[in-house]
């Protein structure tokens, strides 16, 4: 059985998203509605590498939504990688503010 995650982690910056895809050489972050096991969502769809299903991102609330089913339909370590990427982005555009 197939379980959607919610996770707490918030991506609301789309060009800190394109900016980690592209680092990890993943294809461009796209804004559409996509088909998880077992719901649809809508947002800033991330396809991960060796991911069944994309990552889907709501820039407004930063609310992220996934089925890796538990590890089994993609690694968590790949979304840990794109997360990590997109937050040295957001990290450095905060730091460069503060200057």
């Amino acid at each position: 059985m197939s379980h959607v995650v919610q996770i707490q982690t918030e991506v609301r910056d789309v060009v800190a998203a394109r900016t980690g895809c592209r680092r990890l050489g993943l294809p461009e972050p796209v804004n559409e509605e996509v088909r998880l096991f077992s719901e649809t969502v809508t947002g800033l769809a991330v396809r991960l590498r060796d991911w069944r299903y994309p990552a889907v991102f709501d820039t407004k609330t930063g609310q992220g939504r996934f089925d890796n089913y538990g590890g089994k339909w993609g690694p968590q370590a790949r979304l840990d990688q794109f997360l990590q990427a997109t937050f040295v982005h957001v990290n450095r555009l905060k730091r460069n503010a503060l200057r």
